[in-house]
């Protein structure tokens, strides 16, 4: 009997299979199933959305106890549990809950051939494309087909047409030969980023899925409707016809694009990313992101991308190697002590980075050490204002109170002459206020970034460093959570992680040969500072773990929890 988390009170029993289980008391049938390891095949299910049932996809057997004659008792089976009577007509197993005694048959023949019913009248007017569908290979129409289709089709008529290839937003397009109705979509614009844009018109085998004439689908969250439908109907204008899912290489990392942190699974392949989509997380981001968030790879593959360490001759830079400019860059910071130099810092930095950065400033003693405020617009869902990732980890690793305080003092100590050396690290100044003259007044000028920006423009010596997808560590978010970030591909020609520069920097400056591994870069964090105590970059896992408490909430979380004590969604 598989057991519970829940008190043995709010159990009951259900026989799933011939096999009794104990699930919680209100517990929807395909969800005890799936606790039983019983497949029920879906398409309008969603444990996020309400449970509409109108696929009939996940229609089972069910049975239950008869009621005994008064002094009766009644007649048990060889487990101890009354005998079960099985109805003659199956029943969705998505929007009805279990009761004590129920039994549930998702093999029987009954089920099985109200399966390969419905599977028949779905593949009725069904395009036969799927060599041409973005939706093969993660298609849930084309796998149940072969599962718990009939593998003919007695359908000798013409197929009803319906429109293709429909811009119904800036970022999807829709098939509606290809939708089976289950309206997933619908109700998620609907129930989750109130939008109400989607519904059906027309009946029958005509109908098909539209938006209001008036309106697109054009949200921060509509792609999230391409990833919840069950086939090709919905396709992402970015990603369609790029590349087959089934060559792509799949890697469990994070959003950088604000400080909410959104889990991620971003799909490469031979070095160049094809799409990022959510990775489910209930203590972040549900099941979902936001658009602009899923946009943030294509940074990556700016023309502008610094992919060689240069020095700067006279008003041009020439490339050389590694060695050459590490130690150019620790010999010229040398030179000032104190408040001659500064240090800028980014937000986007993962801790590791930051930690380096912090035992960088050790050894040259700047006079300010500040990170750029980055700000920008959020929603009640899931955007985040801070456009940071990483600003409570610059609070705790740099012990920096309020970022971007000190930067205003910085040009007016440059402008004054006062501040002669400037060490940035993954952030463009100009973007910040600061202006060329300001920068070409510095005697030493070091900056790290992936994109040959105005400030590299400026800088004595320029290190290429590593996008978000090309470089492993953590980061905590907004609400406190320490989460992984993980490396995708690699970063183009002789680009390097910026923990690996930083790692470079400290031994030119210091002359300790230091770790070789991040996760030992983690480990000496982890015995410097008490946040970390007992922590290691494997130990953090896929999902995170909380490490400070800010007074933050998620305002979708919340929604959704709501909904869950309401009983309208699984969650």
């Amino acid at each position: 009997m598989v057991a519970s988390k829940d008190s043995g009170e709010n159990l009951v029993s259900v026989q799933v299979d011939d096999h009794w289980i104990s699930v919680p008391r209100g517990t929807r049938m395909i969800e005890a199933c799936k606790q039983a390891a019983a497949e029920v095949p879906h398409y309008c299910y969603h444990p996020k959305l309400t449970s509409p049932g109108n696929c009939r996809m996940c229609l089972v057997e069910m049975g239950m106890p008869p009621r005994p004659s008064p002094g009766e008792e009644p007649e048990l089976d060889a487990d101890g549990h009354a005998k079960i009577n099985w109805m003659p007509r199956p029943v969705i197993a998505c929007a009805n809950t279990v009761v004590d005694g129920m039994g549930i048959r998702t093999q029987s023949l009954l089920a099985k051939e109200c399966r390969q019913g419905v599977m028949e009248f779905l593949l009725i007017n069904h395009p036969l494309d799927c060599p041409i569908c973005d939706q093969a290979g993660e298609c849930t129409l084309q796998e149940y087909s072969v599962e718990h289709g009939n593998g003919q089709s007695r359908f000798l008529e013409s197929k009803v047409k319906k429109p293709k290839n429909v811009e119904i937003g800036p970022r999807i397009r829709l098939d509606d030969e290809r939708c089976v109705l289950c309206s997933r979509c619908v109700r998620f614009s609907k129930e989750v980023v109130d939008d109400d844009v989607f519904g059906f018109v027309d009946r029958g085998s005509h109908s098909v899925l539209t938006v209001h004439p008036d309106r697109k689908l054009e949200n921060n969250y509509s792609l999230n409707t391409v990833d919840i439908c069950p086939v090709g109907a919905l396709t992402s204008n970015d990603f369609r016809f790029k590349m087959r899912v089934w060559f792509m290489r799949e890697t469990k990392s994070l959003c950088t694009g604000c400080a909410r942190g959104c889990n991620t699974v971003v799909g490469s392949r031979e070095g160049k990313i094809y799409r990022q989509s959510p990775r489910e997380n209930n203590d972040v981001n549900s099941a979902w992101m936001c658009d602009t968030g899923r946009m943030e790879y294509h940074q990556l593959e700016n023309p502008a991308r610094l992919t060689e360490p240069m020095i700067k001759r006279g008003k041009k830079h020439r490339t050389v190697d590694w060695p050459e400019a590490i130690c150019r860059a620790a010999r010229d910071l040398t030179k000032f002590k104190g408040e001659q130099l500064a240090i800028i810092a980014s937000g986007r930095m993962t801790n590791e980075e930051l930690y380096l950065t912090r035992t960088l400033a050790e050894s040259l003693q700047p006079g300010v050490v500040d990170i750029v405020k980055r700000e920008g617009e959020g929603d009640d869902y899931l955007s985040h204002c801070d456009k940071n990732p990483n600003v409570n980890g610059a609070r705790k690793v740099l012990k920096i109170r309020s970022p971007g305080s000190k930067l205003k003092s910085i040009r007016k100590r440059i402008v004054e002459d006062k501040i002669k050396a400037l060490l940035v690290i993954g952030e463009d100044l100009i973007d910040c206020g600061f202006t060329e003259g300001e920068l070409s007044s510095l005697q030493c000028l070091v900056s790290s970034h992936i994109i040959a920006n105005p400030t590299a423009k400026m800088s004595h010596v320029v290190l290429p460093g590593a996008g978000y997808a090309e470089k492993r560590g953590s980061m905590i978010n907004a609400t406190g959570r320490l989460q992984r970030l993980n490396k995708a591909i690699d970063p183009p020609g002789q680009s390097r992680e910026d923990w690996e520069i930083l790692h470079e920097l400290n031994r030119a400056v210091d002359g300790c040969d230091g770790v070789t591994e991040l996760a030992d870069v983690f480990t000496q964090m982890a015995s410097t500072l008490s946040i970390f105590k007992g922590l290691s970059l494997s130990r953090i896992g896929d999902l995170g773990v909380d490490v400070m408490d800010t007074g933050e909430t998620v305002p979708l979380l919340e929604r959704e929890a709501r909904r869950v004590s309401e009983g309208l969604i699984v969650g």
